[in-house]
């Protein structure tokens, strides 16, 4: 038996390492794990990763460009997070020397053509950038901040080109960034005198280059950029347009700078945010706020709570046990199964597979382990731990399905593996359709759409039957208290206590704990930045189960003093209402933050979005069902009914 389990663990990591191309030394990558030491005149390989662009959101290929390429175009082994993100890393012309530096290299000469010219254009009008990779780390240009003295930031990668007039003209043009000046930071060990790479910075400039005689390739002497005249490129004053017929020349310098970085505090430059004053005190700030609001809540609900269970453990010796009204009423009705108990179950146990998830990769987060030094890690990650996390669906979805006298565990198992993946699939292969048609290197191949396809089918769905088949195997869950056979009429409402109204109202404060957070959540995915405060998020996680918790309880026990015993779907969808607040704050984001123009762009966009807030709902409802679920046991465990 052991050995056939064993069999079964060794079957499933070999197909997720085959199908993942996922190498083992990336899997966990801590800062400071593998660094990789060059002796004086070492070469040095620069790679090229995608065009990226804020403005439309599709990524491109480097080579969808008439940049120059090397003699064989090699792909680089990607993991699934990394394709699922459009990354398309290759090999490039660009090679340097360790600690030589290098002035004015050709590196080839292209004429544009209609065609060439257009893609170009399309390309600097929408501010697309290049982003390159040396030694694992992502190419920055240094941009110093007007408002403060010495003080920089780092954009991620260079634009392909930028707009402008030439003197005494109106007309706008369009030029290219031909010139790159490259910076090479490096720490040096004094004893070995071996070096480690810990910046890799750029400066691009657009200049119209010239040369005497013939074209020679490489050997070709320019006028204008000369090392044996040490003439070098300072500035765009001569641009080089991007017109047809138009001869560019491609050109790039390379300067060493020795640093103090270590080799392990290498990347804190690329996550310092520029606004990290803000980041911090709106997230202290918001904290503050959530604590108080639990606090109060907490105070309100037990201080009630024991006035009324003391209260109705007095009743049987005095005369208002007749009279007796609230919550003890409806004991007979409360545990009466809700309408679609099936799709409730099924979207509990989602919710817990997705609680499981998310906690775990949260983990894995804070202790280093999802670095933004390994790209696409985060994504691989959370694609796993879903996957693996189906046992738990299976098991939740069966525990309730048993407890409402369920018998059809087999369907309940189906519903619960297909219900939420088969949803977002669909949305996600109609997004992945529009970007195909745009061309784009951001859409997802066919082996990565089937690697997909085979870790929800051949792994998710059998393990969620896994679940089920021990979830159900369990003796089924007692109710506390006996349920009537016929159903008790509910009194009308306060208006306040509408369905409709305390639903939306019981979103607002799970919301609220996380939109602060959210907001430099959607920057760092939809203005490519990189996103590392995982001990805040963390926090606001906690927060985030906290509240849902508590305004899903109160809002409970207030439907159940009037004499309302509807709670189940009532609990899910109070907290679950908070992701409806997240869609309509990514609108606003959109419309406010974002300069998306393009129609495809804006559909992606707001497709993705409603893949986030679908989660989300998910997320949030199931916590405030379970919390409910509690509660109720709870309260009527703890009194005595006759």
């Amino acid at each position: 038996m052991a050995r056939g389990a064993l069999a079964l663990q060794r079957w499933i990591c070999v197909c997720v390492s085959v199908l993942l191309f996922v190498h083992v030394s990336y899997c966990f990558y801590l800062p400071g794990v593998a660094p990789q030491d060059f002796k004086m005149g070492d070469e040095l390989k620069v790679k090229v990763n995608k065009l990226t662009s804020t403005k439309t959101q599709l990524p491109y290929s480097y080579y969808s460009l008439p940049y120059c390429p090397p003699d064989k175009i090699v792909d680089s082994a990607e993991n699934l997070g990394e394709v699922l993100r459009g990354d398309r890393i290759e090999n490039s012309p660009y090679v340097f020397k360790m600690r030589e530096p290098q002035m004015c290299n050709i590196v080839c000469r292209i004429t544009l053509n209609a065609k060439t010219a257009k893609e170009l254009k399309e390309k600097i009008d929408d501010e697309y950038r290049v982003n390159m990779i040396l030694d694992n780390l992502p190419l920055v240009v240094p941009i110093r901040r007007p408002d403060q003295e010495n003080s920089i930031v780092y954009q991620h990668g260079f634009h392909v080109g930028l707009r402008g007039q030439y003197a005494g003209s109106k007309e706008e043009k369009l030029f290219i960034h031909n010139h790159l000046t490259f910076t090479v930071k490096f720490h040096k060990d004094p004893v070995t005198e071996l070096s480690r790479i810990v910046g890799f910075e750029v400066k691009p400039f657009s200049i119209k280059h010239g040369y005497d005689g013939k074209w020679n390739d490489q050997k070709t002497r320019l006028t204008t950029c000369d090392p044996h005249a040490k003439r070098t490129v300072t500035n765009s004053e001569t641009p080089q347009e991007v017109e047809d017929k138009k001869e560019i020349i491609f050109t790039y310098d390379v300067e060493f700078q020795e640093s103090e970085v270590k080799w392990a505090s290498r990347w804190d430059t690329y996550l310092l945010m520029a606004d990290d004053q803000i980041h911090w005190f709106s997230i202290v700030n918001s904290l503050m706020i959530v604590l108080f609001l639990s606090g109060m809540v907490a105070m309100i609900m037990l201080r009630t709570l024991y006035r009324d269970i003391s209260k109705y453990n007095q009743l049987e010796t005095q005369e208002e046990a007749q009279e007796e009204t609230g919550w003890k009423l409806v004991h007979g009705d409360v545990f009466r199964p809700p309408s679609n108990p099936d799709l409730l179950c099924v979207y509990a146990g989602t919710g817990v597979q997705f609680f499981g998830m998310i906690l775990v990769t949260m983990i894995f987060a804070v202790l280093g382990f999802l670095s933004p030094s390994n790209r696409g890690g985060l994504m691989t990650v959370m694609l796993l731990l879903w996957v693996f996390m189906g046992l738990f669906a299976g098991y939740a979805s069966a525990r309730l399905y048993k407890m409402f006298k369920g018998t059809e565990w087999k369907t309940i198992t189906l519903k619960t593996a297909f219900t939420f993946p088969a949803t977002v699939f669909a949305i996600f292969f109609v997004l992945n359709a529009i970007i195909w048609g745009q061309k784009s290197s951001g859409a997802v191949p066919f082996g990565t759409m089937f690697a997909l396809v085979f870790l929800w089918f051949g792994i998710s769905v059998p393990l969620v039957f896994v679940g089920s088949y021990v979830g159900f195997r369990k003796p089924a869950i007692e109710d506390p208290v006996k349920t009537n056979k016929i159903p008790r009429q509910i009194p009308e409402q306060a208006w306040y206590m509408n369905p409709a109204f305390s639903i939306l109202i019981g979103g607002i404060l799970p919301f609220g704990a996380v939109f602060i957070e959210l907001f430099f959540i959607l920057t760092s995915i939809w203005l490519q930045q990189f996103y590392y405060i995982f001990g805040f998020l963390f926090i606001v996680f906690l927060i985030l189960i906290v509240t849902c918790a508590e305004i899903t309880i109160v809002l409970c026990y207030f439907q159940l003093c009037s004499e309302d015993y509807l709670w189940w779907w009532r609990s899910y969808l109070t907290s679950g209402s908070s992701a409806l607040y997240l869609f309509l704050y990514a609108a606003f984001y959109f419309f406010t933050k974002l300069e998306i123009t393009k129609p495809v762009s804006g559909m992606l966009y707001f497709g993705y979005m409603l893949i986030v807030s679908y989660a989300f709902f998910v997320l949030t409802g199931t916590i405030g069902f379970y919390a409910c679920f509690w509660f109720t046991r709870l309260i009527y465990s703890s009194v005595k009914i006759d």
